[in-house]
């Protein structure tokens, strides 16, 4: 017996069931499940550059008779929609499983969305797991559902399953024989002739499933007291256990398609029944389509965030779990970008010039909190670049504020490039910051086209971004070292004072990467208390609680100087007496 995480749980599945090949792009809360995948024995990982391309080269090694396993966040199956619900249509050769981990609570997420509705619209089956043990198992045996009913199969995980290490009982490796590829267009070709004959194969794969789902034994029905019956799926499963021991409960495994004749049996068999589940009402919504009467339970459920057993048994009218009150005197901690981060300046810099960013997802979103305040929209991977060109067509031939797009190196080549492509094609104008820190840093330091770094560590390319900007037909491009700040500050005045587009690749590494510490700075006494550097948000500058003096932590700063240079009086200085170093 081992303690796995859910995340951790999913990669010994896929191995146990003999995977051979796995493709995603990082994303939390799933991104460990493709790092454990490729440190095991006889496995191939990759990162993709994102989610689409991953779900494309899954979809290929299946057609070629390998099992596969493709892993991303929710959003990310906003990507490899496209691919997603045509392989609905082709089916699969070696079994397939996706990934789809959701983050209700969006603890690291632009959005909740509910995976759910991705299955149901492709007809595509959706395990849920409650724990590890389930994670692994219904894993393992996804890739026979999926070779049985020709289908890819979603394993859909929380932040609470994917994170939370539960006991696990790991099995051995079933080796899989790869099944020679034969040419069969009518499968594999989806153009409309082809297309259209596959779906009225899907229609009775639907239907075959629909009857599988009944019996299958990944539901389970838990009678207690009759009086109450919820039926719930995940790790609400496990809230509900808790908070109401004594109901009731239909467990789904399976989330679509769902069991419309035993969850009606169930719903005679007790005289109220309750559909619990967090930021979401797919699952009230297709159990009452099932023709069943679900009960409002005594007070509302949230409509948003994470569920806990005390939120479930306040919604059936029982006194919640106590819980310590945090003490009164503990300090805020907000999100800060890193002391020593290479991305800090350059937002110093645009927030100076009172430049509109449009920011990109990654660690640098951080540069929209204070005291910084530099990013005006972030929407999603790749939106910077595509929106900068948006507010530059609706502003044109108006005087307006410098627009600048914010994006980084990993997002750059996940989506980016595609959107620069098309600002460059359209000949817009406006500015692109690419904040190239050498890895993908918000997901755990992950690597990326523009590192060269490879899941398992492979011999790989560390591709030429400038050279890639110019190839597409960007004229203006300039290499600056994100830790200087006149540098910085030089590049975006010329950016911003050229017509035609520019883009100013600054690059350094994450400080979490490149860990060399310099002697620490120090406030001498000769501070004027003016507050210019605590405006850069460095978690190691604070004030004096007495004096309102600037106090630096000489166990939080690694040295950067970049405090020094913003301080007018000279009143930072680096305790080895050598001062900043241009």
């Amino acid at each position: 017996m081992e303690l796995l995480s859910g995340n951790e749980a999913i990669a010994q599945g896929a191995w146990e069931a003999g995977a051979r090949i796995g493709a995603a792009y990082p994303g939390t809360p799933s991104t460990e499940t493709m790092e454990a995948f490729g440190a095991k024995e006889g496995v191939y990982a990759e990162w993709a550059v994102n989610e689409k391309v991953a779900v494309e080269v899954a979809v290929g090694a299946s057609a070629a008779g390998a099992r596969v396993l493709s892993t991303m966040k929710h959003v990310g199956v906003n990507v490899a929609a496209d691919p997603l619900f045509t392989a609905a249509y082709s089916g699969v050769g070696g079994g397939m499983v996706v990934l789809a981990a959701d983050d209700p609570g969006m603890y690291s997420s632009q959005n909740e969305q509910d995976s759910h509705w991705y299955a149901k619209a492709a007809a595509i089956p959706m395990l849920d797991p409650a724990d590890s043990a389930e994670a692994l198992a219904f894993t393992r045996e996804a890739y026979e559902v999926s070779e049985r009913f020709d289908v890819p199969v979603f394993i859909r995980s929380t932040v609470r399953v994917s994170h939370t290490r539960t006991p696990v009982e790991c099995g051995q490796r079933t080796e899989r024989d790869l099944a020679p590829f034969e040419s069969n267009p009518a499968k594999w070709v989806m153009m409309p002739a082809y297309a259209k004959p596959r779906r009225k194969v899907q229609l009775e794969r639907i239907d075959k499933l629909s009857e599988w789902v009944e019996t299958c034994p990944y539901n389970r029905v838990e009678m207690r007291d009759a009086s109450v019956g919820v039926v719930c799926a995940g790790a609400v499963y496990q809230h509900v256990r808790e908070a109401l021991p004594e109901a009731s409960v239909f467990k789904l495994g399976v989330t679509w398609p769902l069991p419309a004749r035993a969850l009606r049996d169930f719903a005679d068999a007790v005289e109220s029944l309750y559909v619990v589940e967090e930021a979401s009402t797919y699952l009230h919504d297709n159990v009452a389509a099932c023709g069943i009467c679900v009960a409002a339970t005594p007070a509302p459920l949230p409509r948003d965030g994470e569920l806990s057993p005390g939120l479930v048994a306040a919604a059936f009218g029982l006194d919640a779990p106590a819980h310590a009150e945090a003490p009164a005197d503990v300090p805020g901690r907000p999100p800060a970008l890193c002391a020593g981060c290479p991305h800090r300046l350059v937002f110093k810099e645009l927030a100076r010039m009172k430049a509109i960013v449009t920011g990109d997802i990654g660690c640098y979103t951080l540069g929209a909190l204070p005291p910084l305040l530099a990013m005006d929209t972030t929407i999603d991977m790749g939106a910077s670049v595509s929106m900068s060109h948006g507010f530059e067509l609706a502003l044109a031939g108006t005087e307006h504020r410098p627009v600048f797009a914010v994006i980084g190196d990993s997002t750059f080549g996940h989506s980016g490039l595609s959107s620069l492509i098309s600002t460059v094609y359209n000949r817009g104008g406006g500015n692109v910051c690419i904040l190239d820190n050498r890895t993908t840093a918000m997901t755990g330091r992950q690597g990326n086209p523009f590192n060269g770094e490879t899941l398992q560590g492979r011999p790989s390319r560390e591709l030429d971004l400038e050279g890639i900007l110019h190839a597409i037909g960007v004229e203006d491009v300039r290499t600056v070292d994100p830790n200087d700040a006149k540098a910085v500050r030089s590049a975006l005045k010329a950016a911003a004072a050229n017509e035609e587009l520019s883009v100013v690749v600054f690059r350094s590494p994450c400080v979490l990467i490149d860990r060399i510490r310099k002697a620490p700075y120090e406030v001498t006494a000769a501070c004027t208390a003016c507050g210019v550097c605590s405006t850069l948000g460095c978690p190691a500058i604070s004030k004096d609680p007495e004096l309102g003096v600037a106090f630096i932590d000489e166990g939080s700063c690694i040295g950067c100087g970049q405090c020094a240079q913003y301080c007018a009086f000279g009143c930072i200085v680096s305790t080895d007496k050598g001062g900043f170093d241009d």
